[in-house]
């Protein structure tokens, strides 16, 4: 057995974490076909995909941000102002981002992650599923991960 010394560093490098993430991708790609097939083509990039919803003068009174990559939709934010909350703005919100998702772009799922006093009901009327839970992230809160098959 061979006895090695390593140097150990926690300082945050831009530079070491895109090699990191390269070498990651290549080792990834080396040891799944799906992932091989993709490489090269459009659905290797994730895309960003925005929703607003603006109110007469222009503000936002909503939004979604979030991305596809391969066949999926992931909703990283989806947020609606107080006053316009209740009245079906959300649901909206996600529906547009869906149907871009599903008719334009190929996405065959969506993905999301929300914490307990959030929205975790409010998905699950939308037809998501919840596939994963993490209680105490952060602590006293526990955060679920939702899924939908888009249709």
């Amino acid at each position: 057995m061979v006895s090695r010394m390593f140097r150990i560093e926690t300082e945050v490098d831009k530079e070491r974490s895109q090699f990191l993430r390269s070498r990651l991708r290549a080792t990834n790609t080396a040891a799944s076909p799906v992932l091989r097939a993709l490489r090269g083509t459009p659905g290797e990039r994730e895309v960003p995909l925005h929703v607003w919803a603006l109110d007469p003068d222009g503000e936002v009174a909503g939004g979604l941000v979030g991305h596809t990559w391969t066949t999926w939709l992931h909703v990283a934010y989806l947020w609606v102002d107080a006053p316009h909350r209740g009245a079906g703005l959300g649901t909206r919100l996600l529906s547009r981002a869906e149907d871009v998702a599903r008719t334009s772009r190929g996405c065959r799922g969506s993905r999301l992650e929300t914490w307990d006093f959030q929205a975790p009901d409010f998905y699950r009327k939308q037809g998501y599923e919840v596939v994963c839970v993490i209680p105490d992230y952060p602590p006293g809160i526990t955060e679920y991960t939702l899924t939908k098959r888009l249709a």
